[in-house]
């Protein structure tokens, strides 16, 4: 006996992808499609970044294939 795939399922689907579209399109348009520039001491306040410390060498020297 064969059963016929319910509709309703895929209609909940469609539905809810059409829902996260909106809400990305809400999104962007209350963002204005840009992001703010930072400035120089806000960037060099976050973080120094990646530094090759005596630690990363010797973690880099051990993992070695």
């Amino acid at each position: 006996m064969t059963t016929k795939p319910s509709s309703g399922r895929r209609k909940f689907l469609a539905t809810l992808g059409a829902g996260g579209a909106a809400a990305a399109a809400v999104v962007i348009t209350q963002q204005g499609g840009q992001s703010e520039p930072t400035s120089d001491k806000t960037a060099a306040r976050e973080g120094k970044g990646y530094q090759l410390t005596e630690h990363v060498r010797n973690y880099y020297r051990t993992a070695k294939v």
